[in-house]
């Protein structure tokens, strides 16, 4: 026991210093990309609600119970430009005409009866009158008076005609049915409310739009030329859960800001909504969609994934050496999965978009070839 003893002692006090080794710090492995400038087309998403170019109050403008009523004047029905949407019974009117009629014979009447007697008193004075005669007796203010009823004749005929014309409702353009708020044999009053119709031959869209979206389109402020039209406007819905697109184009901007939200509407319009051409389903009046506005082109641009840039717009470049340059980029855009940068790199820079969760200036990094792409393997 003694002797275990000992030699466990010794052991203990003559035992060889291990040697102490430092172990190798390893690069961090990073997944890169290698940048090329593109030619893009910054366009401009926005919303909004379809609304129907035009859209009016049918009102009548006659008193009267309705006797006839379109085929297709109900909710949703279609009708076409000077189609009569609405009669009320003309039977009061006729008379009336008629009566206006009567009046003109006796106006004109009166007036060859004085005309005549004009003639004679002229005649007469010629003959056995002296010095000048007084327009009384040359019967001027009778003639006066028999010319002015005429005139009160023909316009209240003029008027007899005007409201019995009125008593068909004609449509002021090719259009649809919003609402319905009469049926037939109802007494209608003037200015009474009677239907909302709204026209078929174009839709707009009011489309919202920020000030630092405004430098990316070719955007007029002013009066938009007709022949050239403005940008051109992709809308896209859902309808029977399938996407639909139709084409617009801006036709106009309204001119100012809006004082609630700083933005400017622009109006985008499409041309014969209900067309349905190539099976397409019609462009509905109250639908929601969303709006890509076609952006001016640009050069020299670099697209890079979120994971390059960070919230500062600082990037991580790699030079030949494999190290590593943190660097300040101008970014032009922010969107959606990616961001466009317009300054600050060059054609064959390598950036760095995953693998270092503390980046130090000069540090050097490994590749992974693996995961190392290209620019356009990114879009």
């Amino acid at each position: 026991v003694l002797a275990g003893i000992t030699a466990a002692w010794g052991i203990i006090v003559y035992k060889p210093e291990l040697q102490q080794q430092t172990p190798a710090i390893e690069a961090p492995l990073v997944s890169v990309i290698t940048v090329a400038p593109q030619t893009l087309r910054l366009d401009v998403h926005s919303q909004g609600i379809v609304k129907p170019r035009t859209e009016i109050d049918l009102v009548p403008e006659v008193a009267g119970k309705i006797i006839q009523l379109h085929p297709g004047f109900f909710s949703g029905g279609f009708f076409a430009r000077n189609d009569v949407l609405m009669t009320v019974d003309p039977r009061d009117y006729d008379y009336a005409l008629t009566e206006a009629e009567a009046r003109i014979a006796e106006a004109q009447r009166q007036l060859i009866s004085e005309q005549a007697q004009a003639e004679q008193a002229r005649n007469e004075w010629r003959t056995l009158g002296d010095g000048k005669p007084t327009p009384l007796a040359m019967r001027e203010p009778q003639l006066a008076e028999a010319r002015a009823k005429l005139k009160a004749a023909e316009a209240e005929l003029a008027k007899a005609r005007l409201q019995r014309s009125r008593c068909e409702l004609r449509a002021p353009f090719s259009g649809r049915v919003h609402e319905k708020n009469m049926g037939l044999g109802q007494y209608v009053q003037p200015g009474e409310k009677l239907a909302r119709i709204y026209s078929t031959d174009a839709a707009e869209i009011r489309l919202p739009l920020a000030t630092d979206q405004l430098g990316f389109l070719d955007l007029p402020l002013g009066l938009i030329d007709s022949g050239a039209g403005g940008p051109k406007v992709t809308l896209t819905a859902e309808l029977a859960g399938k996407p639909v697109s139709w084409a617009a184009r801006i036709v106009r901007t309204e001119g100012v800001m809006d004082d609630a939200s700083g933005q400017l509407y622009a109006v985008a319009e499409v041309i014969d909504p209900y067309a349905q051409q190539n099976h397409q389903p019609p462009l509905l009046a109250g639908l929601f969609v969303k709006a890509v506005v076609h952006g001016k082109e640009q050069r020299d641009l670099f697209v890079l994934p979120q994971s390059a840039v960070n919230v500062s717009h600082d990037a991580m470049l790699i030079d030949a050496e494999q190290r590593l340059h943190i660097t300040k980029l101008e970014v032009l855009r922010d969107e959606q999965g990616r961001v466009l940068v317009n300054g600050g790199l060059r054609a064959g820079d390598r950036l760095v978009t995953a693998g270092i969760q503390v980046p130090v200036e000069g540090m050097k990094v490994r590749i992974d070839e693996y995961l190392q792409a290209s620019q356009g393997d990114q879009q």
